[in-house]
């Protein structure tokens, strides 16, 4: 009654909220601009060539397996003698280390071919870090999701996965170790995104799979919570074991 005016605007307003969909709020909004201003960051990162192009700061430039092994003098061994001789050498050794099967390897390397790029959750005390995945050849880059929206195409490399196929095809083995920059990663934690590898590449599960291929050619549908469920429904999330990478897939 005292003022028409002030009652008529407070109507008004009313009446927008009642046209506005059911779920709809600023909150809301306000989420789904976070989450596609992130998605355009890390897949922008991601197409421009992660990891190729990136420092790999204090890790070992060309690390080739003559540089740990004797490619030669194993070569008279079994397969079997020789895993034992990997798992021994590096089980003393802060690091990340495997034996993987040549026909998992297989699948792996095929899938990084066409997917060379990947998303992957670390489980932190209060929620998940995540990481982006980056295969140039037979090398894995990670670096944090954080570091490429500071940093961009210079984030430098936090963790770095080694394959040696060269006795893949005489031994049915591939060997594969890591480094990783331990001011940003413990052995447990670089062996929990090592794991990953080989449960969203090695997977028989398609619809596993298909995350993958959605973060690479069908960025708009990606939904990262599914990277989340997917790594809780495997168990991965949970505190490992440090040191060797499990044959979980």
């Amino acid at each position: 009654r005292s003022s028409p005016d002030v009652f008529e605007s407070r109507m008004e307003k009313r009446s927008e909220v009642k046209k506005q969909p059911v779920g709809h709020s600023k909150q809301g909004e306000f989420v789904r601009c976070v989450e596609e201003k992130a998605r355009l960051i890390f897949f922008a990162v991601c197409i421009q060539g992660l990891g190729t192009k990136t420092s790999k700061g204090g890790f070992t430039k060309d690390k080739t397996l003559d540089s740990i092994l004797n490619v030669e003098m194993v070569k008279e061994k079994s397969a079997e003698e020789i895993k034992q001789i990997w798992n021994q050498y590096f089980s003393a050794k802060d690091t990340v280390y495997a034996v993987i099967p040549a026909e998992k390897f297989d699948l792996i390397w095929k899938r990084a071919q066409k997917c060379p790029s990947f998303l992957y959750a670390l489980p932190r005390k209060e929620g998940y870090e995540f990481f982006v995945g980056q295969w140039s050849g037979t090398e894995l880059h990670f670096t944090s999701l954080i570091n490429i929206q500071t940093q961009g195409e210079t984030a430098p490399s936090q963790l770095v996965l080694y394959h040696y196929p060269e006795l893949q095809k005489e031994k049915g083995i591939v060997l594969m170790t890591a480094e990783m920059d331990s001011k940003f990663l413990v052995v447990h934690e670089a062996q929990c995104l090592a794991n990953q590898v080989q449960l969203f590449y090695a997977t028989d599960r398609s619809e596993t799979y298909e995350l993958v291929e959605t973060f690479n050619h069908r960025s708009s549908e990606f939904k990262y919570m599914s990277v989340i469920a997917e790594l809780e429904q495997s168990g991965l999330g949970r505190e490992l074991r440090p040191g060797q990478v499990s044959d979980k897939s």
